[in-house]
């Protein structure tokens, strides 16, 4: 199975009519895309960089906020070194670590956080579970 089919056929998968993720994407901790989303945002310099710091560090996102494409996230709640959630406005983010990568998934109200959660964090599980 190639790393987009892992995108578009599990994280992009519509969980009730008209509710689904509106962008996903499993990127390396090093900063390459894997694969992700036509809808997945265009990213920054550093942002990922930012993002794999502030699961060793969740302070250090929660002062300054979590960047992802230039819009900026308030982190709202995570585990330390493997989740961080953000929330900015009708959207959110979630984003699940593996042993070497960053499954992130963005939604859009109708959609809701807990299933957003669920859909990245089984996902990223699964990965790690395969030694990824």
């Amino acid at each position: 199975m190639s790393w987009q089919s892992y995108v578009d056929d599990h994280l992009m998968l519509e969980i009730e009519p008209g509710r689904r993720l509106v962008g996903a994407a499993i990127i390396g901790q090093d900063g390459n895309v894997w694969a992700q989303s036509a809808e997945f945002p265009e990213l920054k310099d550093n942002e990922i960089d930012n993002v794999v710091k502030g699961m060793v560090d969740n302070g250090q996102l929660a002062q300054a906020g979590l960047y992802l494409g230039g819009l900026k996230y308030m982190v709202i709640q995570g585990e330390a070194g493997q989740v961080i959630r953000g929330k900015r406005q009708q959207t959110g983010v979630t984003i699940k670590r593996t042993n070497s990568a960053l499954v992130i998934g963005i939604y859009k109200e109708p959609t809701k956080g807990p299933e957003c959660n669920v859909i990245v964090e089984r996902m990223g599980d699964y990965l790690i579970e395969q030694g990824i």
